[in-house]
């Protein structure tokens, strides 16, 4: 029901507007209008003055500012892991009509090619068929690495910028996508090493390290220090380690970082070290090739960790 002129309303709770009217039954003026079932109620006493009340507010979506100025109409959000930013139209596979019934041998025929036109038609020009591949490889590698849509709509744009730059001439689209994903994992701050993203990759590690050099100079993205203490967690949870050890490791890691002995260390190396150390003062000891092993790192590169974190921390651990 739409409210009458001149009736102020307030906001209150979430899905809910104030509405100056007198509730019937208790006679105070506490009724509210409750947008998601659709009903006047008293918030006091709980009787509902009327139900199925229309909603007459824009039938637009927004799901961010720049939607929300263009007023976007219904339909699916845009995103820019797909090459047209998901605003193309898609025929269909099934051969049905709309009513569900199934198609002549005719009609199927003429589908599948208006199918393969309009396939066609989506990737044009050599930028759409440079996007599809390098799109579909980052969801692929994403798919395999649990990363949330947030890596890869960072990673969309990122390259996207690095098209319209004219940087990936001469390059190779896997390497390059993968560098900048690896960089979409720093920048939001996703415990993914350089090795990991090889190992899901199409190229080696070497070429990833080169790319995103290039990409991230050429395009001056600068990003924060990855955290060694965002590794302990999927660290721990592949050892099977308590939460007790955990915390231990974290602790191990915050005192070091204080005493600036993680800089020019590698992250996933530290945080190995802390979980053994931590591991081995909680009475729930790993061998250093088990952390080793977990973390992607040498035992050398453990031992020598954990002995600098040792020493220069003054832990008294029995090793």
């Amino acid at each position: 029901m739409a409210e009458t002129k001149g009736q102020s309303q307030s906001q209150s709770k979430k899905g809910k507007v104030e509405v100056e009217k007198e509730c019937t039954q208790c006679g105070k003026n506490s009724v509210v209008r409750d947008y998601q079932r659709n009903i006047l109620i008293c918030e006091t006493c709980g009787y509902v003055l009327k139900e199925g009340i229309k909603d007459r507010g824009p039938e637009w979506r927004a799901f961010d500012q720049e939607q929300r100025e263009e007023r976007s109409r219904g339909g699916a959000p845009m995103t820019y892991t797909i090459h047209d930013k998901g605003l193309s139209t898609k025929i269909d596979w099934r051969n049905r009509d709309g009513r569900g019934k199934n198609l002549s041998p005719e009609r199927r025929s003429q589908m599948q090619r208006l199918r393969k036109w309009h396939k066609r038609a989506r990737v044009a020009g050599s930028s759409d068929r440079n996007l599809t591949l390098a799109l579909g490889e980052m969801d692929r590698m994403s798919s395999q690495l649990g990363l949330p849509k947030k890596a890869r709509e960072i990673t969309s744009k990122i390259y996207r910028k690095a098209v319209e730059e004219n940087l990936i001439r001469g390059r190779s689209i896997e390497g390059v996508i993968s560098a900048i994903l690896y960089a979409s994992c720093r920048k939001i701050q996703i415990p993914r090493t350089l090795d990991e993203i090889a190992e899901v990759s199409h190229v080696d590690k070497k070429e990833i390290s080169r790319s995103y050099r290039f990409i991230t100079r050429e395009l001056d993205i600068h990003l924060p220090p990855t955290d060694p203490a965002n590794y302990v967690a999927r660290f721990g949870s592949e050892l099977e380690i308590s939460g007790e050890v955990r915390i231990k490791a974290i602790d191990i890691i915050k005192k070091a970082q204080e005493k600036k002995l993680t800089s020019g260390k590698g992250p996933s190396g530290t945080a190995a070290a802390s979980i053994y150390l931590a591991s081995i003062a909680c009475g729930e000891r790993r061998t250093q090739r088990e952390v080793a092993e977990t973390a992607g790192v040498t035992e050398v590169t453990v031992r020598n960790r954990y002995k600098e974190l040792a020493e220069d921390l003054d832990l008294d651990i029995d090793t």
